[in-house]
C-alpha cells in the first residue's frame, strides 16, 4: 500500500539518505586493488553503528551482510568475501540504514584504479540515466515516465536495462509500494503524487539484459558475463519538484564527512 510521507518523515528519510551517502564515501576511500570486499563490508558496518544507526540490509529477509558488494558481472546482491579487487574491476556498493524508525538505501559503482574506456562509458551512462530518471519524478507524471527516461537514454547508448529487478518506494520499510522499473512507457503506470519517496536505481548491462541467480540464492549475474553498473538515489516527490535526498558529493567532490 502506498504511503505518503509528511515533511517531518521526509526529513528523517533525508538523514538516513545522507548517512548512507557518507557510508558509501567512506567505503569508496578503501576501494583499491588488493582490498577484499569483506573489508569494505566491515568498514561500512562500523561507520553506520558509530553514527547511531543500524545496518539496514543485515538480516533483512535473511541477507547476511551489511553491504551488497557486486563486482563486474554481478548486477546486485553480491556477498562480501575474500575476493581481492583488481585493477580495472568495477564494484557496485549498495548500502542501507535504519535510523529513527526509518530506512535509507542508495548505491554507487566505483572503478577500481583505471578502467577501460568502454567500462568508464557504462558508468557515466548509468549515472546520467539515474539523473534523468530522477528529473522525471514529478508530481503528475507517472511511474512509466521514470522508466522511459532511464531506458531510452541507456538503450540509445547501446546498453541494456535489467528487467528482473526494479526500484521501489521507501519509508519505515526498506521496500514499499510502488515498484519503480527502469524501463517503461511515458505516461503509463501509477501517478506520482506529492509526499511519495522512492528509490530509483538503474541496473544497466554492457551486454544483453539477461541475468541469472547464483547458487547462494542472492547474487544476480549477467548471463553473458559482461559488466553491469548500478547507481541509486532516494528521491522525494514534492510539489516544487523532485528532491534528491541522496548525495554523491562526499564521493565525487570530496565534501568533508
Amino acid at each position: 500500500m502506498l504511503t505518503i510521507k509528511s515533511a517531518e518523515e521526509i526529513e528523517i528519510l533525508r538523514e538516513n539518505a545522507i548517512l548512507v551517502s557518507k557510508t558509501l564515501a567512506v567505503v569508496g576511500k578503501e576501494v583499491a586493488p588488493g582490498v577484499t570486499t569483506a573489508h569494505l563490508n566491515k568498514v561500512a558496518e562500523e561507520y553506520i553503528r558509530d553514527n547511531g544507526a543500524v545496518p539496514g540490509f543485515l538480516n533483512y529477509e535473511g541477507y547476511p551482510y551489511t553491504l551488497c558488494v557486486s563486482v563486474n558481472d554481478v548486477v546486485v546482491h553480491g556477498f562480501p568475501s575474500k575476493y581481492e579487487l583488481k585493477e580495472g574491476d568495477i564494484v557496485s556498493v549498495d548500502c542501507g540504514t535504519i535510523y529513527k524508525g526509518f530506512t535509507g538505501d542508495s548505491a554507487y559503482t566505483f572503478p577500481v584504479g583505471e578502467v577501460s574506456p568502454e567500462v568508464a562509458g557504462l558508468l557515466r551512462t548509468t549515472e546520467e540515466s539515474l539523473n534523468r530518471g530522477a528529473a522525471a519524478a514529478r508530481v503528475g507524471n507517472r511511474i512509466g515516465d521514470i522508466g522511459y527516461a532511464v531506458q531510452s537514454y541507456c538503450e540509445q547508448a547501446g546498453y541494456s536495462v535489467v528487467r528482473d529487478l526494479v526500484g521501489h518506494g521507501i519509508g519505515k520499510r526498506m521496500h514499499e509500494d510502488p515498484m519503480v522499473p527502469n524501463y517503461g512507457h511515458a505516461g503509463r503506470g501509477k501517478k506520482l503524487v506529492s509526499g511519495m519517496v522512492i528509490c530509483i536505481e538503474p541496473m544497466i548491462n554492457m551486454g544483453k539484459k539477461d541475468v541469472y541467480v547464483e547458487r547462494n540464492g542472492w547474487g544476480i549475474r549477467t548471463r553473458d558475463g559482461k559488466c553491469s553498473a548500478h547507481f541509486e538515489y532516494m528521491v522525494a516527490i514534492l510539489d516544487q519538484g523532485p528532491q534528491i535526498l541522496t548525495t554523491y558529493d562526499y564521493i565525487q567532490n570530496k565534501k568533508n564527512l
